[in-house]
């Protein structure tokens, strides 16, 4: 399984965020796994709860495509979640 992965700032803004969200869901329509992540440079450590809503948030607008196969978990400096394809439906 290939797994993509998409990476964001504590304070990534709304257009790239939505930049990212078409990425992430061409990659989970293309059967990939998405893992997403917020990494934390310096002192933006103290932003851990906005990275969690952004990942948060993330996954919400991805529902349809994929579903969460990690919550969002702190890891040294990144924080992450993992998304995979929802199974393609037959015609």
């Amino acid at each position: 399984m290939i797994v993509k992965e998409i990476r964001f700032g504590p304070n990534t803004d709304e257009h790239d965020f939505n930049f990212k969200l078409k990425h992430a869901i061409n990659f989970l329509e293309s059967g990939a796994k998405v893992k997403a992540f917020v990494h934390f440079r310096g002192r933006t450590i103290v932003f851990k709860e906005r990275g969690e809503i952004l990942l948060l948030k993330f996954a919400q607008q991805l529902e349809e495509y994929g579903k969460v196969e990690q919550l969002p978990r702190l890891e040294g400096k990144r924080m992450s979640v993992i998304l995979a394809p929802k199974a393609i439906k037959k015609k």
